[in-house]
């Protein structure tokens, strides 16, 4: 299972998470998303620990704590949702109306 580790300050590297987390127990990999387009972090976290038991004592510590200046919001992480491979708006192939058009336009 994963933790997430939300409301971050963006100069938390997954070094800084690390340290705090490792006081719960062994920290298996932390992942620090970041924006596609500017490379700076998202502000939240994944953080995976070797045993569950773990994680649950790290979630009872750090939710709503206080850390660089922020809240942190710790919770079990939920699994990563499938996308679609249509029906979004501005698809090629799809249109407003449910119909099938070729790279329509509206």
């Amino acid at each position: 299972m994963s933790i997430y580790v939300g409301n971050l300050a963006y100069s938390a590297t997954e070094g800084d998470i690390t340290e705090v987390f490792s006081e719960y127990g062994a920290v298996s990999r932390v992942t620090v998303p970041t924006d596609r387009e500017t490379g700076r972090p998202r502000g939240f976290a994944f953080v995976e620990m070797e045993k569950e038991a773990d994680e649950d004592a790290a979630i009872e510590a750090l939710d709503g704590a206080e850390w660089m200046g922020r809240e942190l919001r710790v919770n079990k992480a939920r699994p990563k949702e499938k996308r679609g491979s249509g029906g979004s708006r501005g698809s090629f192939g799809g249109s407003r109306d449910g119909g099938s058009r070729e790279f329509s336009r509206w």
